[in-house]
């Protein structure tokens, strides 16, 4: 980030919520970076920011595209890198028809399981790719996150036109599409005037090229969206277009807010993930596992996951060791087998429903942490058993006594059937391990002290776990429990309390021969014939020559700014992803200024600041032959390696669910309608049609009005998360010690809210209340011809603690982004009102209320396709 020319930080409030990362930006500011805030609410980061610009929460690809548009009219996308690194020359079928003739739908489209057949927009001359799942199935299991980390199936040789000017090439495509994205139409929709918004679109294209290069950064404020992953992906088609992508103080920086996020995603905690983004197996797609290895590795196509036998079998020999031979193939039958949905918001339905009877909680808190408070506590209520390992009780160990259901009589204390077991955990300082953060860079911390009394490492809990049932099945004859008494799991201890290795642990992950037991010291290193064992391909290495390099803290003015031997970044430590891309197709950098790395004719190698995300010795002169695929397939200027066809994309052939494009979708629960096309929100979203799970009404629906304010959450710097690891602490208490709202003076005055004085908001969920905190901050935007007003919250708190708070997750409801299955949790419409909250079954009865003048008292779901509500049917027909 300090080598930036321009840093454009949306969806997240930076300074406050990553401040130690912060101090990159303004490094980079000092260098004479200019950096741009766009957020419903002016913060500390709007504050250091060279401009600020106000926007209506869930607007943002109406920005960006706006940003898509200017580019493309005044041809100011990097041309030389545009043609050779990304599909822009690529042409597309004939079949496809986009959201300009569809009113908001891309061909392929099916209004009965509101999911997309993408055959229609894969490229001329392709068939459609047998081995991609039926869009229903993709959504229930989260197949985007599969296509995140190898790119969706597409053939590796394509049909181009370099100059551009092919009607159906990606790049026309792309100018269609955004047409509409113009200056007006962004201040119509965002609420953003058209001169900020002019000022963002030339600062970003004119600090990006040969000679600069910008900066894209996000987080959750993008990411917990009903189009979550369209919003990432019209910013890295800016960053596409403008060269930026694989270069210093370039990129898309997705910023990971505490602890080990990154890392509980390459080592997933996830239902839907193994180790190294490898796809967990669908029970009816993979019985097998050579059909598991091609649903990944997808022959025909370019790229480093043609080596996804290698990676698989690797994986499966660290799991069952000597078990897992090539006879049975590497235990591939004890591998559990997706049937759906098995994601957290599913499990919460299923609990009310009594089909879920115990539950495991770790470093979750989703009484008050997790969408729909009052579902999560419902169904936590009607669990045989829940165990709840934390630091402090926390909400979730409590709900049975405290939790506001309690006074409501939903939940009764002697009544509730579950049984929670309480088990103290050790916190970050108290045990040893690995923290991958925001760039994967992984980094060891020493235990610094013993945990106190019974507080265990989450290590020693799922060790000794494993070795009592294992102990207890020892004489099973079952075949259902080879599975766990095959595991490998003879991990050293010491201590009194016989903890586990950390570092035994991370030397499995990075992988060794079998024979020998050296470490791999590259994924490269990695055999298919079992004779080499590794638990996650992308961190091999992290142990190599028998070293921690996670450990590593040599200082940084003993090396180069690229600082290679400070801790270690996955894969194969390099700290650009991608960096091929900082060199011309001829190997050369593209300036002096932003020389990162490139081809070394004289020694025929790639060499440079960095370690190359390319074969070492493979020349910008390569040309694969005709067909051939995987390593072999990408050519010398083929930089984005783990794609099918070694391109960047502009446009999606296949594997994003709600469309090729991104599109401005209104959020699911939205005052307005939607300005861009008659379809309202996105019609592929996953829903839960469930009675708990009412939605406010949005336009084209009726009674909108009801909830007439949009609201949205986000975090403070003196609380962490729900509060849990916060709360209880004095000095953070003292410092944020009450739940608030943030209102501006206009709403204020309209709604007549006292500054320091109560308030209550009502959803079709809840009704919570807090102190009202009278601010311009927030800022009234013009939208669509009439007054859009915001509010914000913070999601910090719940009923224990030093202090306490209503939980602002209660006024939201369960919708979720169809790729990935993360909820709509930064955006939502509500009522808001002077005073207290009712108590007890007068709350219910408020809320009972708004649900009665909003519509009716059933349950409600906003209709997925909207687009046939037209000004005439002959118009619909046209």
């Amino acid at each position: 980030m300090s080598n930036s020319d321009v840093i454009v930080i949306q969806g997240s409030n930076m300074a406050e919520a990553h401040p130690v990362g912060f101090q990159w930006v303004m490094e980079a500011k000092r260098r004479g970076a200019k950096v741009f805030h766009v957020d419903p609410r002016f913060t500390r980061t709007s504050a250091l920011a060279d401009s600020y610009l106000p926007i209506r929460a869930g607007t943002d690809i109406a920005l960006l595209g706006g940003v898509i548009r200017y580019i493309l009219d005044n041809e100011l996308d990097f041309r030389e890198y545009v043609i050779s690194y990304t599909n822009a020359a690529t042409i597309v079928t004939d079949e496809y028809v986009d959201t300009e003739d569809l009113h908001g739908l891309f061909s392929g489209f099916s209004e009965e399981s509101a999911t997309y057949d993408q055959a229609s927009w894969r490229y001329q001359g392709h068939r459609q790719n047998q081995t991609t799942r039926d869009s229903e199935t993709q959504r229930e299991t989260a197949a985007g996150l599969e296509n995140e980390s190898h790119g969706a199936p597409v053939g590796g040789e394509t049909e181009r036109d370099e100059t551009l000017q092919h009607p159906r090439c990606v790049y026309q495509i792309l100018k269609r599409h955004f047409s509409r994205y113009t200056p007006e139409m962004v201040e119509r929709v965002c609420g953003i005037p058209q001169e900020k918004f002019l000022e963002l679109a030339q600062a970003w294209t004119e600090n990006s090229g040969r000679e600069r290069t910008g900066m894209l950064v996000y987080s959750v404020g993008w990411t917990q969206h009903s189009v979550g992953v369209q919003y990432i992906r019209t910013g890295a088609i800016i960053q596409l277009l403008l060269g930026n992508m694989g270069r210093p103080g370039g990129g898309v920086m997705a910023l990971r807010g505490h602890a080990s996020i990154q890392g509980s995603t390459d080592i997933p905690t996830l239902f839907n993930l193994l180790p190294g983004y490898l796809p967990m197996p669908h029970h009816a797609d993979h019985p097998s596992f050579d059909d598991w290895v091609d649903s990944i590795r997808h022959p025909g196509q370019k790229g480093f996951w043609g080596n996804a036998r290698t990676y698989g079998v690797n994986l499966l020999k660290a799991y069952w060791g000597d078990a897992a031979t090539a006879e049975n193939d590497y235990c591939y039958g004890y591998m559990p087998r997706m049937t759906g949905d098995h994601g957290t918001y599913q499990q919460v339905l299923d609990m009310i429903d009594g089909k879920i009877k115990g539950y495991f909680l770790l470093g979750q808190n989703p009484a008050v942490g997790s969408a729909h408070g009052r579902a999560q506590r419902l169904g936590m209520a009607n669990l045989d058993w829940l165990v709840v390992r934390d630091l402090f009780e926390i909400e979730s160990a409590t709900f049975w006594k405290n939790a506001p259901e309690i006074e409501t009589g939903e939940i009764v204390t002697r009544e509730c059937r579950t049984e929670v077991f309480f088990l103290p955990a050790a916190s970050h300082v108290e045990k040893e391990g690995t923290f991958t953060q925001t760039q994967r860079l992984l980094q060891w911390r020493e235990k610094a002290v013993e945990p106190p009394g019974d507080a265990r490492s989450e290590l020693w809990f799922f060790y000794h776990l494993g070795r009592i049932v294992r102990e207890r099945l020892a004489a099973s004859t079952k075949p259902r429990d080879r599975a766990l008494l095959d595991l490998t799991w003879g991990y050293p201890t010491h201590g009194p309390h016989a903890e586990p290795s950390a570092e035994s642990v991370l030397l499995e992950i990075n992988g060794y021969d079998v024979a020998t037991g050296r470490p791999l010291s590259s994924f490269t290193e990695m055999k298919d014939d079992g004779s080499t064992v590794g638990g996650c391909w992308i961190y091999t290495g992290v142990y190599a020559d028998g070293v921690n390099q996670a450990a590593r803290r040599k200082p940084g003015a003993e090396q180069s700014l690229t600082a290679l031997e400070w801790g270690w970044a996955w894969p194969a430590n390099r700290r650009i992803l991608y960096n091929r891309a900082s060199a011309d197709p001829d190997g050369n950098p593209w300036s002096e200024r932003k020389k990162y790395v490139w081809w070394d004719a004289e020694k025929a190698e790639w060499t440079g600041y960095d370690v190359p995300d390319f074969e070492k010795k493979k020349a910008p002169s390569y040309r694969p032959a005709r067909h051939a695929s995987g390593v072999e397939g990408i050519a010398g200027d083929d930089p984005f390696i783990q794609q099918g066809d070694g391109k960047g994309w502009l446009y999606a052939p296949t594997g994003v669910l709600d469309g090729p494009l991104p599109t401005h979708y209104e959020p699911v629960e939205s005052p307005v309608r939607n300005p861009l096309y008659r379809q309202q929100a996105n019609p592929t979203r996953k829903v839960y049609i469930h009675p708990i799970n009412t939605l406010n009404p949005s336009p084209p629906q009726q009674h909108s009005e009801v909830f007439p304010y949009v609201f949205t959450v986000s975090r403070l710097t003196e609380h962490h998360t729900a509060g849990g690891m916060s709360r209880t602490v004095s000095p953070l208490a003292e410092l944020q010690p009450e739940m608030f709202v943030e209102v501006s003076p206009e709403l204020a005055v309209e709604r007549g809210l006292d500054h320091l004085g109560w308030a209550h908001l009502v959803t079709a969920r809840a009704a919570i209340e807090a102190k009202v905190l009278v601010t311009d901050r927030l800022t009234p935007l013009r939208v669509d011809d009439r007054i859009i007003h915001q509010v914000w919250l913070p999601y910090h708190f719940g009923f224990e603690g030093l202090v306490t708070g209503d939980a602002a997750n209660d006024l939201f409801g369960i919708t979720l982004d169809p790729n990935v299955l993360i909820q709509e949790s930064k955006v939502g419409t509500c009522d808001i009102r002077p005073g207290r909250r009712p108590r007890g079954p007068e709350l219910l009865e408020l809320v009972v209320d708004y649900r009665r003048r909003s519509g009716d008292l059933s349950h409600r779901y906003p209709p997925q396709v909207t687009t046939d509500v037209a000004d005439s049917s002959s118009d619909r027909e046209a």
